[in-house]
C-alpha cells in the first residue's frame, strides 16, 4: 500500500516536471517568438470612407469633403517649450485655433502606454492646409493625414430625410467595432437607418516598425470597403420647391409626395434645421435656438409627430363598415346638424350647424357629413372599426426606412382599459368615427392609407432606390373590398375636388389632371356644449386652431401619385392646404410626371 502511494507521488512529480519543461522549451518559445514579432510588426487599422447619399437624379445629398487631420507626437509635457512651440506654430498657421482645447485633448489621450501620435484636430480644409503643408510636414512632432468631413449640400431641405452623423458615445462604440475606430455614426434619418451600409468595413495594414515605432515597410494590406452608397427615390428639385412654397406661405406644414407603389418623391417637414451644425458637435447657442422653437424644427414630423386624423378617416370608416355590413352602409341617413345617443341630451354635432339633410355614402364624403359616420360607427362598434382601420394602415407603423417611427393610436376597448383603466363609452365611438378623441396618426400613415384607397394595395413607403448598388425590394399587401362600395368611395373623393359642393373644389378643380382627395379639420381644442355658433378658426389663438388636412391622389382613373399634407393650426384643409397641393400638382405636370395626359374637361361627372 505504501509503495503504491510513493509510486503515485513520483508519477505526479514527473508529470509536473515534464509539463514545466514543455512550457520552458516549446510553449514559451512560441510566446517569445510572437513578442519579438510584435516588436517589429504592427497592425494598423484603415478607416473606410463613408458612402454617399444621392437623390434619384444623382444629386449629392450627403457627401465627404476632402481635407486633413493633424496629430502631435506623444509623451510631450504640455508645459514644455517643445509643446508650446507646436501650439504657437499651429495658431499662426490656422485661424480659430484654441490652444486650451488642443491642450485638453492632448492631455486626455497622452499616456506612457500610448506610442501613437495624438489627433488634436479632426479636420482642416484642403485649401487651408496646402498653404502651410510644406512647413508643418517638416516638423517631426506633427503628423498630417488625409481626412474627410461629412457635408450636406441641401442643408435644411433634406434634414428630416437624410439626417446627419455625429460623434459616437461609449455605448455606441462598444456596439460597433467600426464606430469605435471612426468615432462617428448616423444619428438620424437615412444616415442612421442605413448606417451599417454607409459606414463600410475596416481595412488593415501590417507594417514593419523599428524601436522608435517608425514605419519601415508595408508587409500586407487589406483595403477597407468604402463608398457603399445609397441612392434615394427623392427628387431634390421637387423637395426644394415644396419647402420654399410652404415657407413663402408662412405656414408650418408637413407634406409627402409618393408614388402609389410606395416610392417617396418628396417628404417635407417644416420648419427644419441645418444638419451640418451637428457633424462636429453643435454649439449650445445653436442648440438652444432649435430646442426653444415652439414649432419644433428638430422633430421629424413625417414619422415622429402624431395628429388627430379628422375627416380624412371617413373613407376608412365607410370601408370598415362595408367589411361588416353593406346594407347598413348604403342606408341613407338624415343629418339635422347633430345627433344624440339614446335618451341623452348631449349633442354630437356635425360641422354644419344646419345639417346636410338626406345623406348617402357619396354625399357624405363630398360634403364631409359627420352625422352619417356617427351612425355607421355605432352600427359596428369600436372594436370592429379599430380592427379594420389598422388593417388599412392607420395606427400602425408603415415600415418606412427611417428610424424610430411612431405607431400612433387607433383606440378600442382593450386599449382604453390598458391605458386608463376605464371602460369604453358609445360617445367615444362617435367621436372616433370622425378622427377625433384618442385617435392619432402620422402623415406617413395617411399617405400609405391614401395609396390604398387609390389602388387597394397597402404598400410599404420607402426612400431607398439602390442600396450599395442593389435595388430596394418593394412590399405590398392586397386588400379586398366590395368593388361597388370602393367605387362609390372613390367617386366621393373625386367630388371633393371637382364638384362645386366639394370641400376642396375651389383649390383643386382647375388643374391639368383630375385629382381625388379628402379634406379634414382636426380639432386641438374642445367646444363646449353651450356654444351654439362656433368661432372662426382665424379668431382663435394660434395654438388652439385646428390642424388642416388634405390627402389626394392623381390621376383619378389611373392613380400614380399621392400627395398628403397637414398644415399645423391651419384651420380648414381645403383653404389652408389646397392651394399648396394645387401648386405641387401643377409643378409635377410641367415637369412631365403625368406624361402627355390631356387636360380634363372640368366638372365632368362620373356616371
Amino acid at each position: 500500500m505504501r509503495h503504491n502511494i510513493i509510486l503515485i507521488l513520483m508519477v505526479i512529480i514527473w508529470a509536473i516536471l515534464i509539463n514545466k519543461i514543455y512550457d520552458i522549451t516549446i510553449k514559451s518559445n512560441y510566446k517569445y517568438e510572437k513578442m519579438a514579432k510584435d516588436n517589429v510588426e504592427k497592425k494598423i487599422t484603415l478607416k473606410p470612407t463613408r458612402g454617399e447619399i444621392l437623390d434619384k437624379n444623382g444629386n449629392l445629398l450627403a457627401t465627404n469633403l476632402i481635407g486633413f487631420s493633424l496629430s502631435i507626437k506623444p509623451h510631450l509635457k504640455v508645459d514644455s517649450n517643445e509643446f508650446q512651440s507646436i501650439l504657437n506654430t499651429l495658431s499662426k498657421s490656422f485661424k480659430n485655433i484654441d490652444k486650451k482645447v488642443l491642450t485638453k485633448v492632448y492631455k486626455k489621450n497622452n499616456s506612457p502606454y500610448n506610442h501613437d501620435f495624438i489627433q488634436v484636430i479632426d479636420f482642416i480644409k484642403y485649401n487651408d492646409m496646402i498653404k502651410v503643408y510644406p512647413k508643418l510636414n517638416l516638423n517631426p512632432n506633427i503628423k498630417i493625414e488625409a481626412a474627410t468631413k461629412r457635408f450636406y449640400p441641401y442643408g435644411k431641405y433634406m434634414a428630416h430625410i437624410v439626417g446627419y452623423i455625429g460623434k459616437a458615445n461609449k455605448k455606441e462604440e462598444d456596439k460597433d467595432k467600426i464606430v469605435k475606430v471612426v468615432k462617428k455614426l448616423g444619428k438620424t434619418g437615412i444616415e442612421r437607418y442605413y448606417n451599417k451600409v454607409l459606414e463600410g468595413e475596416l481595412g488593415y495594414k501590417i507594417v514593419k516598425v523599428n524601436a522608435y515605432n517608425k514605419v519601415l515597410k508595408d508587409l500586407n494590406i487589406t483595403p477597407p470597403k468604402s463608398n457603399q452608397n445609397i441612392k434615394l427615390t427623392i427628387d431634390s428639385d421637387l423637395q426644394k420647391f415644396i419647402y420654399d412654397t410652404i415657407e413663402d406661405e408662412n405656414k408650418t406644414a408637413v407634406v409627402i409626395v409618393m408614388k402609389t407603389s410606395g416610392e417617396i418623391l418628396a417628404a417635407v417637414s417644416t420648419p427644419s434645421y441645418d444638419p451640418n451644425l451637428f457633424v462636429d458637435g453643435i454649439s449650445s447657442k445653436e442648440w438652444k435656438k432649435i430646442r426653444n422653437n415652439l414649432e419644433h424644427p428638430f422633430t421629424n414630423k413625417l414619422i415622429n409627430a402624431t395628429y388627430p386624423l379628422g375627416s380624412v378617416i371617413k373613407m376608412g370608416v365607410a370601408l370598415a363598415v362595408s367589411k361588416e355590413s353593406i346594407p347598413d352602409l348604403l342606408k341613407v341617413e338624415y343629418c339635422h346638424g347633430f345627433m344624440r345617443i339614446g335618451k341623452s341630451k348631449h349633442k354630437f354635432r356635425c360641422w354644419s350647424r344646419w345639417g346636410h339633410g338626406k345623406v348617402d355614402l357619396r354625399k357624405s364624403i363630398r360634403e364631409s357629413c359627420d352625422v352619417f359616420y356617427y351612425e355607421k360607427a355605432l352600427d359596428i362598434g369600436i372594436n370592429k372599426l379599430a380592427k379594420h382601420l389598422r388593417e388599412f394602415g392607420l395606427g400602425v407603423k408603415t415600415g418606412v426606412d427611417l428610424p424610430r417611427e411612431y405607431h400612433g393610436i387607433i383606440p378600442d376597448k382593450a386599449w382604453k382599459m390598458k391605458r386608463y383603466h376605464k371602460p369604453w363609452y358609445k360617445g367615444e365611438t362617435v367621436i372616433a368615427a370622425i378622427g377625433q378623441g384618442y385617435t392619432n396618426v402620422t402623415l406617413m400613415q395617411v399617405a400609405r392609407y391614401t395609396a390604398m384607397l387609390a389602388t387597394s394595395n397597402l404598400v410599404t413607403p420607402h426612400f431607398a432606390e439602390l442600396i450599395n448598388g442593389k435595388p430596394y425590394v418593394e412590399h405590398s399587401k392586397k386588400i379586398n373590398f366590395n368593388k361597388e362600395i370602393l367605387q362609390i368611395v372613390r367617386n366621393g373623393m373625386y367630388d371633393v375636388c371637382n364638384n362645386k359642393r366639394g370641400t376642396a373644389y375651389r383649390a383643386l378643380h382647375n388643374l391639368p389632371i383630375l385629382v381625388a382627395g379628402k379634406t379634414g379639420t382636426a380639432q386641438v381644442a374642445s367646444i363646449a356644449q353651450d356654444v351654439r355658433k362656433r368661432a372662426k378658426e382665424s379668431e382663435l389663438a394660434y395654438f388652439k386652431r385646428s390642424h388642416a388636412w388634405l390627402s389626394t391622389y392623381a390621376p383619378f382613373k389611373n392613380p400614380k401619385y399621392v400627395i398628403s399634407m397637414i398644415v399645423e393650426h391651419g384651420g380648414h384643409g381645403g383653404s389652408a392646404a389646397g392651394p399648396i397641393v394645387a401648386k405641387i400638382y401643377r409643378w409635377m405636370y410641367q415637369k412631365g410626371y403625368f406624361g402627355k395626359q390631356p387636360i380634363p374637361k372640368l366638372l365632368k361627372e362620373i356616371y
